[in-house]
């Protein structure tokens, strides 16, 4: 499909369901999909970090890419993760995932090393060069160990480098400065801002983003599209009863206990878990070595749930 510009609404990551022996559960996938598109969302982002995509095989990306692609049939924009430590690596992936299907890719900067501005900008200026799809930046400091900062993005954006940002860096004033600065720079419309947070969608969308990508939709995409439309209606008051209700239910990614297991394990866990207790994946496995819920930790995930009118 033509990728529109700019990219709006709600765009979950989506969760890479698993089977006990850890392969994709392709049939769980596809139920994913189809609860996502009947939830009224705008688009789909695999291999993201949601996705687990830094646990997953060549071989296992690849068929993700190519079971959504083949399932959505060009209903919905299909983003994908391009996402490796160096140029190189990443031009491999970007070939890859838009063979298989995907209408953009997503890239972090480079990372492992430890990397300068001026790297980052060529790095996304060789990839897009090479990209037969539109490149969004993907702005995950805990990730790679680099903020991106406003003015590059902005330059690229003007630049027609890149064709949007999923900001994950919960820097909310570098994310205001993109969006103000966008203002400035007439050749950058049609760029995309999207948050990548859960819990202030409503104060994203009243600065100017253009939407959303939040894990938590995995769970309940109708909230997140209900949302995004009070929001674009100018019902604040509506708008911030609903993200008050998700930002509750969010409370279900600490239920791991972090004596044993880390944020990671904990919060995909729990939209795994959540998932499976809804009946739309088969198991609630995350990918090694990620510590697994206990029984007992399920169960809270299960109340909140219930307190979300989930269950």
């Amino acid at each position: 499909m033509t990728f529109p510009s700019p990219l709006t609404g709600v765009v979950p990551p989506v969760c890479t369901p698993l089977t006990p022996e850890r392969e994709v559960d392709v049939r769980s996938l596809l139920r994913l999909v189809d609860h996502l598109v009947a939830g009224g969302v705008h688009g789909l982002f695999v291999l993201g970090s949601t996705s687990e995509a830094a646990y997953l095989t060549d071989r296992q990306r690849a068929l993700v890419v190519e079971t959504v692609a083949g399932h959505l049939g060009g209903r919905l924009p299909l983003l994908a993760g391009a996402i490796d430590m160096t140029t190189p690596r990443v031009l491999d992936h970007v070939r890859a995932v838009a063979a298989a299907g995907a209408d953009a890719v997503v890239v972090t900067a480079p990372f492992y090393t430890r990397t300068h501005p001026a790297e980052i900008a060529r790095h996304y200026r060789l990839v897009a060069a090479a990209s037969p799809v539109p490149v969004l930046a993907y702005d995950i400091p805990v990730a790679v160990h680099s903020k991106l900062p406003a003015e590059l993005v902005l330059e690229l954006a003007a630049d027609g480098v890149l064709a949007g940002l999923k900001d994950s860096s919960g820097d909310m004033t570098g994310f205001r400065q993109v969006l103000t600065g966008l203002q400035a720079h007439a050749g950058a419309s049609g760029f995309s801002v999207l948050t990548g947070s859960e819990t202030v969608v409503d104060a994203a969308l009243a600065m100017g983003a253009d939407g959303a990508v939040p894990g938590l939709a995995n769970v309940d995409p109708h909230g997140y599209v209900r949302l995004y439309r009070l929001c674009r209606a100018g019902d604040q008051e509506r708008a911030r009863a609903e993200q008050d209700r998700l930002c509750a239910l969010f409370g279900l990614v600490g239920v791991g206990a972090p004596a044993r297991m880390g944020g990671s394990s904990s919060g995909l866990g729990a939209f795994k878990a959540a998932l499976h207790l809804r009946g739309i994946i088969d198991c609630p496995a995350t990918a090694e070595p990620q510590v697994p819920l206990s029984p007992e930790e399920v169960e809270r995930v299960g109340k909140f749930l219930a307190a979300a009118g989930l269950l």
